[in-house]
């Protein structure tokens, strides 16, 4: 399986399809009667008229998820070679993509972090494109409208500010009217929000949106061990991926190294970033999935045991489809 997706070979798109649709067999054959979704804020569904949430039935709401994972993955994919960040033209990262995307029920169904991941693509190929750009401000007001476009479907995307700021830090000498435009761009988003709270009496209301910013760090998280076992491969796949990053990071040419400090920038500000939600859900932690996917891949781009990295592959796999059929 990783041999074939190694080359950039058009074919695996089928392949991908395939596998995309074969990782969510174990949830397909025991859908739950109704799955309860949201698609945006509470302080967002005011000024959308209308109820998508009960026009789906769980079986659309699972294709659909899987179409939008599958074209996040080959986006993905293209963005990486793109910017040339393994090294040479590959598949994997649209692979690895659609395999992190799976590891836990919560992924496989629509929610607002899901659709952020097209967001966080977005931000991710502007934030890269700042190495050659001579003049970003543009670029910079893009991005501050991208975290304000993500903060109305699903809060805790606002930190991604910082992920943008601390991205001109990396690869932008300091230039005070990018870092305003940025401000600018996602002001931009609320003032039109502001403005319907103002035209319908309920300013008050858009005061409280900003509250759960001042809400504290959890100091202990409640979940049951037994359903995060497939954690296991996960978490020893991305120690050897990051071994492997770090072992080859001083021989990868500057932008590939500031593109990786950027990407672990933003898989902390998203593992982070969930305390904001008072009842907040796992299926938050689908925005680490882009960074991670590109790790993984750097990890079986480059390994060397054929035998070792196909079987550790196999038991990541198995044990996604496991736990679908089996929880704790």
């Amino acid at each position: 399986m990783i041999n074939a997706f190694r080359v950039l070979n058009p074919f695996n798109i089928l392949w991908l399809a395939v596998f995309c649709i074969a990782l969510r067999i174990g949830y397909m054959v025991q859908l739950p009667s109704q799955i309860e979704i949201v698609f945006v804020e509470s302080f967002t569904r005011s000024i959308i008229p209308i109820s998508f949430e009960n026009a789906l039935t769980p079986i659309s709401n699972l294709l659909i998820a899987a179409v939008m994972i599958f074209v996040q993955a080959v986006w993905l994919n293209q963005l990486v070679n793109k910017y040339n960040l393994l090294g040479r033209p590959t598949f994997l990262p649209a692979l690895m993509y659609v395999t992190v995307s799976a590891l836990l029920v919560p992924f496989l169904i629509l929610s607002p972090p899901l659709i952020c991941n097209f967001l966080i693509l977005w931000m991710i190929d502007k934030i890269l494109s700042f190495y050659k750009n001579e003049n970003a401000k543009t670029t910079a007001f893009d991005l501050g409208m991208i975290v304000g476009i993500g903060t109305l479907i699903y809060f805790p995307y606002i930190y991604m500010f910082l992920a943008v700021w601390i991205g001109m830090v990396i690869f932008r000498a300091f230039n005070w009217r990018e870092w305003v435009g940025v401000l600018i761009g996602f002001v931009t988003i609320f003032f039109f929000l502001a403005v319907f709270y103002y035209w319908n009496n309920r300013l008050e209301q858009f005061y409280h949106i900003w509250t759960p910013l001042g809400r504290s760090f959890p100091n202990q998280i409640q979940f049951n061990y037994y359903n995060y076992l497939i954690l296991i491969p996960v978490i020893a796949i991305f120690i050897l991926g990051f071994l492997r990053v770090r072992k080859n990071y001083f021989k990868s040419y500057i932008q590939v190294r500031k593109s990786f400090q950027m990407l672990t920038i933003v898989f902390f500000i998203a593992a982070l970033s969930f305390y904001v939600k008072e009842n907040f859900r796992v299926s938050h932690f689908l925005l680490c999935a882009v960074p991670s996917a590109i790790v993984f891949a750097y990890y079986f781009l480059y390994a060397t045991k054929r035998w070792f990295y196909e079987l550790l592959y196999l038991l990541l796999v198995s044990g996604i489809i496991y736990f679908q059929f089996n929880t704790f």
